[in-house]
């Protein structure tokens, strides 16, 4: 069963953030190129920088705590995923407390010019 910690624990983020796009309705799903615009830059530099610790031999993975589905470079699938799920997550979490408090955190809503 540990083998399914690191995947436990990106689907746990999922689940918790899953009410703020379906119940308060933030729409980051909706505005996916948006959402790809505030993820993508990080998911490369984060990768690379994993690929780069792997290859020097600083960074290492317990094969007992992931699926061991390794990609190349020898980075770890849930990795990957830990990647694009923490932003996703983290991005969510951003515009419901913009969406509840009505925050203007500087950038116009779609409703604006």
């Amino acid at each position: 069963m540990g083998h399914l910690t690191y995947l436990g624990l990106l689907a746990g983020c999922l689940v918790v953030t899953a009410p703020l796009e379906l119940v308060l309705r933030v729409r980051v799903y909706a505005r996916w190129r948006r959402l790809l615009l505030a993820v993508l830059p990080e998911f490369v530099v984060f990768v690379v920088w994993v690929l780069y610790a792997i290859a020097q031999g600083h960074w290492d993975y317990d094969s007992d705590l992931t699926l061991g589905i390794r990609l190349p470079g020898g980075i770890p699938l849930e990795e990957v995923l830990f990647f694009l799920v923490v932003p996703l997550c983290s991005v969510l979490a951003f515009e419901a407390v913009r969406k509840v408090t009505g925050w203007d955190p500087g950038y116009p809503t779609p409703d604006e010019p």
